[in-house]
C-alpha cells in the first residue's frame, strides 16, 4: 500500500465544477435556466434546463458565478440564500474544494398565471 504522502493528486477542471454547480442550482426550487440569446434574440427561458454556471479555481478555492431565472413572485432573498447554501454544500461535498464566493445574476422572472391575471 502506498503511503499518503506518496500518492498523486486529483485535479478537477473548473468546467466540471461549473457543471456540478449548475446541476445543484437546477435542483433548487424556483430556479430556471438563464435567459441566453443575444440582446434577447433567441433567448431561452425555461425550467427544464440547467442555468449557466462559470467557475474560477484558485488552488483549492472555487469562485462560482450563476446566471438564472426565477419564478415570480418568490421571496428572492430567501430563495437566493437557499440556492447559495445548496450549491455550496454540493460542490464542496462532491469535489473536496472550498467555495469561496458565489455570485448570482437573475436574468429573468417568470410570473405565474395567477399573478398575470391580477396585473391585467
Amino acid at each position: 500500500m502506498t503511503a499518503p504522502d506518496q500518492r498523486g493528486i486529483t485535479t478537477i477542471p473548473s468546467a466540471v465544477v461549473a457543471q456540478i454547480a449548475a446541476q445543484a442550482a437546477y435542483e433548487t426550487a424556483h430556479v430556471g435556466s438563464n435567459a441566453g440569446g443575444v440582446l434577447g434574440i433567441g433567448a431561452r427561458r425555461d425550467f427544464h434546463s440547467r442555468p449557466e454556471a462559470d467557475c474560477e479555481l484558485y488552488g483549492q478555492v472555487a469562485v462560482l458565478h450563476l446566471n438564472l431565472g426565477l419564478t415570480f413572485p418568490t421571496p428572492v432573498a430567501s430563495t437566493i440564500q437557499n440556492l447559495r447554501e445548496y450549491v455550496r454544500e454540493h460542490v464542496e461535498h462532491l469535489t473536496g474544494l472550498t467555495v469561496g464566493k458565489i455570485t448570482i445574476d437573475i436574468s429573468w422572472l417568470n410570473p405565474n398565471d395567477h399573478v398575470r391575471k391580477a396585473l391585467q
